[in-house]
């Protein structure tokens, strides 16, 4: 870590112009925070960080790691982002060449957010839906993506472990599940471990659809 330099010696007021030291200079408003996509299509664009409560995007490591394991080319993938947040995951499968992409958001700022980023790089195949996530996996057809992103908020793990479980069937066969959390989960009938790393204080698990276990289909009323 560098050394911060010493604080130099304030000048006495006598030395100002006039006699009278300046008044204080009021600081200048942070900008906006922002997350840079790093692959594909859209490499180096940039997502808004809206303010707001438990807001925490996907670091770039390990997003870039996740995609690593995937691979750089998900043309003809059908993906779903859901509690999107941000929409970091969710942009960059699309920017990596998947068909459909799918964003889940409740906030209603985040979703304006998400609307507007997808106008601005004119991201035709991503489509952004206001729903509750979990609600939503629930009632969603059977083997619908070949990805699900999973990021719910850090202060839920009931809804972290209820979202993982009712993402299983939504999964084509051989389909990965990413599962960002708290702590690490159980890996639910029907999948199986693939990937894992500790980045901070996020946990992350990348599961497999089985290609031959049978998995429950019919979706919840």
């Amino acid at each position: 870590m560098s050394r911060r330099p010493e604080r130099p010696t304030p000048t006495p007021a006598t030395h100002w112009p006039g006699g009278k030291p300046r008044a204080p200079q009021v600081p200048r408003k942070a900008p906006p925070g922002e997350v840079r996509l790093i692959g594909g299509q859209w490499k180096r664009s940039k997502l808004p960080v809206p303010v707001r409560a438990g807001l925490r995007p996907t670091p770039d490591r390990v997003r870039e790691t996740l995609f690593n394991w995937l691979g750089q080319d998900l043309n003809g993938w059908r993906v779903l982002d859901a509690f999107a947040g941000t929409g970091a995951l969710g942009f960059e499968a699309a920017s990596r060449g998947a068909s459909e992409v799918l964003l889940l958001e409740q906030d209603p700022v985040l979703v304006a957010s998400l609307e507007a980023s997808r106008t601005r790089l004119g991201a035709s195949q991503l489509t952004v839906l206001r729903a509750d996530a979990l609600a939503w996996l629930r009632r969603c057809p059977a083997e619908r993506f070949e990805l699900i992103l999973l990021d719910p908020p850090f202060d839920q793990p009931a809804l972290a472990a209820a979202a993982l479980a009712a993402a299983v069937r939504a999964l084509v066969p051989g389909g990965c599940l990413y599962m960002e959390s708290a702590e690490p989960l159980s890996v639910p009938a029907g999948l199986v471990a693939w990937r894992s790393l500790r980045a901070g204080a996020v946990h992350v698990q990348v599961m497999q659809r089985s290609a031959t276990e049978t998995v429950e289909t019919t979706a919840a009323p």
